[in-house]
């Protein structure tokens, strides 16, 4: 018992994480797993018993938490009402009719995957849905299809939270942020084309669609260029309001596209209760919601006043593990653990930053090894919020789900280590 009670608190994290994988795999829903494993790890660091309940309730009801869980809701909304009005379908068609199978089942995930919404690849499963109108394609495929293609912008695309926190601490330019970064983007989608996608056929669809494809893909894409035109406006115009709460833009954005959608795709009274009154959204909201205690409590203090990730980090040193290996390892488990890269960004990069050197192409490497190592540890998380809504939608397991992005994973960790070393040698 002493050796469970004492073991390493990076042991204790990844125990956690393994207690969510096995509840969930013997059938339990998410909720419950994800909630076991934070029940678990609250326990294990030593938290009080009697303090558990109102520990989670005090940080659900925090204006943060609740601004994301409603986006989230009004995100579920939003996907059900196109459903519902037959633009998922109609968008799927119009894409299908323009490029080939393939190509349309991972492009329509990355074109969502450009707006940073909370629980965004919801969007996109039913679009890779409606792509394999014919079921042809195996579930496990899907999810994976839309969970990788979602998130292959992340590494630098300005509008993500995480990226803009990385940019701060670190003290880059955006430029030079992006132009490091950027590679592992191609990194990316070479690794889910040889590992996700080269197995889906490629023949190019017979479906025509009357009229000009492009001005109805613009059309049919207009909703979601009003969240993202919306969002950058709001950020930029109204720092106030985007100051308040990061999801408000993007609120702001799905009010709009939800105006637009009814006008143009009217649903009425009866079409609207199939939308509202869809059992989804409340599953969804409270697994959500244990996510959130799971991530709180990895990012809270300890019972002594120490940080997880500090303590982490001390055992690591004391280990005598190298200082490039501890850069690399601590944004991973920050990213397993939280599952979000503002998460892995803002509990790690502070301690990276502090190991990285004097500055150069030092503080360069050390970044892209960070980032690229977090980005890894989140899409391995099994509180990754986009994974929990693809595998609901896709009725998957996730363990299944995380065991095959291990290869094109492995080609992002190539990239990554590429990169650092080109970097390492440009200061040698």
């Amino acid at each position: 018992m002493d050796a469970i009670s004492n073991a390493p608190y990076a042991a204790r994290v990844l125990g956690s994480l393994l207690a969510i994988l096995l509840v969930n795999r013997f059938a339990a829903p998410l909720y419950l797993s994800v909630m076991a494993g934070a029940t678990l790890l609250f326990f294990w660091v030593g938290h009080d018993p009697d303090v558990f309940f109102p520990f989670a309730v005090e940080r659900l009801v925090t204006p943060g938490y609740l601004f994301l869980l409603a986006a989230i809701f009004q995100i579920i909304i939003l996907s059900n009402q196109m459903l519902k009005a037959g633009v998922m379908k109609e968008l799927a068609a119009t894409v299908k009719s323009i490029v080939p199978h393939r190509v349309s089942l991972a492009l329509l995930p990355a074109i969502i995957g450009i707006l940073p919404m909370p629980g965004g690849a919801l969007f996109s499963a039913p679009l890779v849905e409606e792509i394999d109108n014919d079921t042809a394609i195996d579930p496990e495929v899907k999810a994976r299809i839309n969970y990788w293609f979602r998130h292959i912008w992340e590494y630098w695309w300005p509008l993500y939270p995480g990226m803009l926190l990385a940019v701060e601490i670190s003290g880059l330019s955006m430029p030079v942020f992006i132009l490091i970064m950027f590679p592992l983007t191609l990194f990316s989608v070479l690794g889910g084309y040889l590992f996700i996608l080269r197995g889906v056929p490629v023949t190019k669809s017979s479906v025509k669609i009357p009229g000009n494809n492009q001005i109805s893909l613009f059309r049919l894409m207009a909703p979601f260029m009003l969240i993202v035109g919306l969002y950058a406006i709001v950020s930029v115009a109204l720092p106030k309001l985007a100051g308040y709460s990061r999801y408000l833009p993007v609120m702001i954005g799905v009010t709009a596209a939800q105006i637009y959608i009814q006008v143009s795709w009217p649903l009425d009274m009866a079409g609207w209760r199939g939308v509202l009154l869809n059992g989804r959204p409340g599953i969804l909201i409270v697994t959500v919601a244990c996510i959130l205690v799971y991530g709180v409590l990895i990012e809270a203090p300890l019972p002594d006043g120490t940080l997880l990730v500090a303590r982490m980090k001390d055992e690591l040193v004391d280990c005598g593990i190298p200082i490039v290996l501890a850069i690399g390892i601590i944004p991973f488990v920050s990213g397993l653990t939280t599952g979000i890269a503002l998460g892995f960004v803002g509990a790690s990069f502070p301690i990276v930053m502090s190991m990285a050197g004097n500055g150069g192409a030092g503080v360069l490497a050390s970044v892209v090894l960070a980032y690229g190592c977090g980005y890894i540890g989140m899409m391995l998380s099994p509180v990754h919020i986009c994974l929990v809504v693809t595998n609901e939608y896709f009725k998957t397991r996730i363990g299944t789900v995380l065991l095959h992005l291990i290869r094109p994973l492995a080609v992002v960790l190539a990239g990554t280590t590429l990169i650092y070393l080109l970097l390492k040698t440009a200061i040698s």
